[in-house]
Parts: structure tokens; sequence; C-alpha cells
């Protein structure tokens, strides 16, 4: 699914079910709405580095170790096969990416703390300008 994780399609389980919405004649006969589940935490293709760090990032998604993604906004099964394994594969891949890099702190430079000293006091007369005196 991605440049260094393949799953193969045999540890992918899809199940059908009719999707909700309009249809027309085929709405309550055909089953085009798909789960795609994967079982990432007892998979044998994925490293282990990369499955702790799947496990970590999708925790919140995961069902006893198992991702579940649902298409059906397509109205053939096909295409809700496609999307599902397509969001499974985003997912996936975001996953799995590396960590950025930390960010470096930095200091404002010298002219930024004066322009932004001199932008302050600006405000402050304009502001004084404008007010009304009680005498």
């Amino acid at each position: 699914m991605t440049e260094r994780l393949v799953v193969p399609a045999a540890e992918l389980r899809e199940r059908f079910s009719r999707s909700s919405g309009p249809g027309g004649q085929g709405v309550n006969t055909a089953d085009s709405r798909v789960e795609l589940s994967f079982d990432l935490a007892g998979s044998p293709s994925v490293p282990e580095p990369l499955r702790a760090r799947a496990l970590d990032r999708l925790a919140g998604r995961l069902v006893d170790g198992v991702l579940t993604v649902a298409a059906s906004e397509h109205r053939a099964q096909l295409a809700n096969r496609e999307a599902a394994r397509d969001r499974m594969t985003a997912l996936l891949r975001e996953a799995v990416a590396p960590p950025p890099k930390p960010r470096r702190p930095t200091r404002p430079s010298r002219g930024a703390k004066e322009r932004r000293l001199a932008e302050k006091k600006r405000q402050s007369q304009r502001k004084r300008d404008r007010r009304v005196d009680g005498d």
C-alpha cells in the first residue's frame, strides 16, 4: 500500500451491506456498501517498528487491533470497494510515515522587535488622539 509497506489482499476482509439513502428500484437488493477491515495488530506483513507506530497513531480508530473503513458514497459496489481501498491506503500511509523533525526554536530578529514596538507606539498614539478629554 505504501513504498515500504505492501498489504496482501488475503489480509483484507470485505463485508457488503445495503447502503442508506435513495437508490431507485435496486435499493433493497444491491449490497453496494463496503466495509474493509485489516487486522493491523496481527498482520505478519507489517514490520514491527511500523506496526508500533501505526497502532499508536490509529489507536482511536482501532477495535481490537483491527482497522475498519466503510465506503457507501457510490451506487456501484465496485466503486465503493475502490474508494474503501483508497481510504485504507491513505490512513495507513499517514500512520506509518516518519514523525516530523522537531522544531528548532528561533528568536525574533532585532529589526522585527523594533518594528513591533514601533507599531505598538503608532497604535497607542492613534488611540490617544481619538480620546476626548474631560476638561
